[in-house]
């Protein structure tokens, strides 16, 4: 068994592992303008005897309407309190196509304290949107600390999953061949 401390990238890479997207939506992201990415994060205490934590947010994905060479590397804002964390996330997602020209800005609510499981937590508010038919709102759940990670995971992924539909649609406009 080793000691020595993780290399940045197998720390980014348990930390994505660590979190997870319990409630997916199925939406895509829009080829030109801005796209809101809503969730609620249910974020675990630091000792699991306390209560976890919930907010409401939403994730402005936006792609610039005219690229310069400013907007070749990607924008996060609001994602990270740990500047270590923040680099290392800029350093990885930079080296993707599927990441430049974009801006990214996480806009999350008041934290909520819940006295109940992550799980209970989860089932609860799965029944709530169940409810309200709403299929456009994300849960996510994180370990404490890492709920930057939960939003970034979320975020990327809609924008992957985005992908192959923008493209046919900038092929429909006659953008691409």
């Amino acid at each position: 068994m080793s000691f020595e401390p993780m290399d940045p990238e197998q720390r980014f890479r348990a930390a994505w592992e660590a979190v997870e997207i319990a409630r997916p939506v199925h939406y895509s992201l829009f080829t030109f303008g801005e796209s809101d990415l809503p969730y609620y994060l249910v974020e675990a205490a630091s000792d699991p005897k306390q209560p976890v934590n919930v907010a409401r947010g939403e994730v402005k994905v936006a792609r610039p309407k005219i690229i310069t060479p400013d907007s070749v590397q990607p924008e996060f804002s609001n994602f990270f309190d740990d500047l270590d964390m923040a680099g290392m996330v800029d350093f990885l997602l930079a080296r993707s196509a599927a990441f430049r020209h974009l801006k990214f800005d996480n806009r999350v609510g008041n934290s909520e304290i819940v006295s109940d499981s992550v799980e209970e937590v989860v089932a609860r508010l799965n029944k709530r949107l169940d409810a309200e038919e709403e299929d456009r709102v994300a849960i996510l759940t994180a370990p404490h600390g890492l709920a930057g990670i939960a939003v970034l995971r979320y975020a990327c992924e809609r924008v992957l999953q985005s992908a192959p539909e923008n493209i046919q649609e900038l092929r429909e406009r006659g953008f691409l061949p």
